[in-house]
């Protein structure tokens, strides 16, 4: 082989590596006029924008990490979503969350596409020093994961359109001294609505949950049957979500809806109960059990027995 053609085949690969490493490049965009430009949209206010796919021009579908929140509205499947490393598909009327620093993106660059749908983008300085600003952390499902997404009925997609419309009103009206009390208090309102909507689909979707219910006391039961307590300590809600494929949130919030209960709770009420049956075993020490559940510090296993039961471990053993 010639040099000439020695150079061409390292070309080559050069340009493949560079293809795959651009397949997976995230792309980190701080401002809501960095989104804007991305995808051809007039930036009308530098801390809050709403796209309309159908008028921008046609873009590469790409992963990014965001610095400001964001919220998709798809009203019909346009490819695959990529949340993490899962992929999932958009399906119609469907509201899905995206707080600041967190991945996402469609991996899609064969060709340009017009995307179809509404994004509402709002930086935190928008909100800073205002209620909503202080409360945002409450507005749990900024952290679910994209197969746990709102998904809405004809009449509340009204709702939703008509609070886009309404903050799309101020954005197109001049800035005044009114400006942002009214969009943020539109988006509280937007909020809001999400907030109602979703404790809707946790009761639509009961039976479902019912059954998370059930593999996430098996999860907590398996964990300790195993003996995994004592080499990693006590299960998180981290930890079981997981297993179920969801996120934190969604199976706290979930939970909490169906039981009244935390995942916290339950995994310490799951805590307490095998902690009564291994007291009764007979010439094992308080602190061997500790051990074994988890704790790297016996006390704090029989502060916590006890804020729980009412009595010490070692009163416990000798009432029973």
């Amino acid at each position: 082989m010639e040099v000439q053609d020695v150079y061409k085949v390292l070309l080559i690969f050069e340009l493949q590596i560079f293809n795959a490493v651009a397949m997976n490049m995230i792309v980190r965009l701080n401002t809501v006029a960095e989104y804007n430009n991305k995808v051809g949209q007039e930036t009308m206010h530098p801390l809050i924008s709403i796209v309309d796919f159908s008028k921008t021009e046609p873009f590469y579908y790409f992963r990014m990490q965001l610095g400001f929140y964001a919220i998709f509205l798809k009203d019909v499947k346009c490819g695959d979503m990529v949340y993490g490393n899962s992929t999932y598909d958009y399906e119609e009327g469907t509201l899905v969350f995206v707080a600041p620093n967190q991945v996402y993106g469609f991996e899609d660059r064969t060709e340009k596409r017009r995307g179809k749908g509404k994004a509402l983008l709002f930086h935190p300085d928008l909100i800073h020093g205002t209620a909503l600003g202080r409360n945002i952390r409450y507005y749990s499902f900024f952290s679910y994961e994209v197969n746990e997404a709102l998904h809405l009925s004809t009449r509340e997609r009204t709702i939703i359109d008509d609070c886009l419309e309404k903050i799309g009103y101020e954005l197109e009206h001049a800035i005044d001294s009114h400006s942002k009390t009214l969009i943020v208090s539109y988006l509280e309102l937007f909020l809001n609505y999400c907030k109602r909507f979703y404790d809707r689909q946790f009761i639509t979707r009961s039976n479902v949950n019912k059954d998370i219910l059930t593999k996430f006391e098996k999860v907590i039961d398996d964990y300790f049957a195993k003996n995994m307590a004592s080499e990693l300590g006590l299960p998180s809600v981290s930890y079981c979500a997981d297993k179920l494929f969801l996120s934190p949130n969604y199976l706290g919030d979930l939970l909490k809806r169906e039981t009244g209960k935390s995942a916290q709770e339950h995994i310490q009420l799951k805590l307490i109960d095998i902690a009564k049956e291994k007291i009764y075993e007979p010439g094992k020490s308080i602190s061997e059990i500790a051990y074994e559940l988890g704790f790297k510090h016996p006390q704090h296993f029989t502060r916590m027995f006890k804020k729980e039961v009412g009595v010490s471990p070692v009163e416990y053993r000798s009432m029973n």
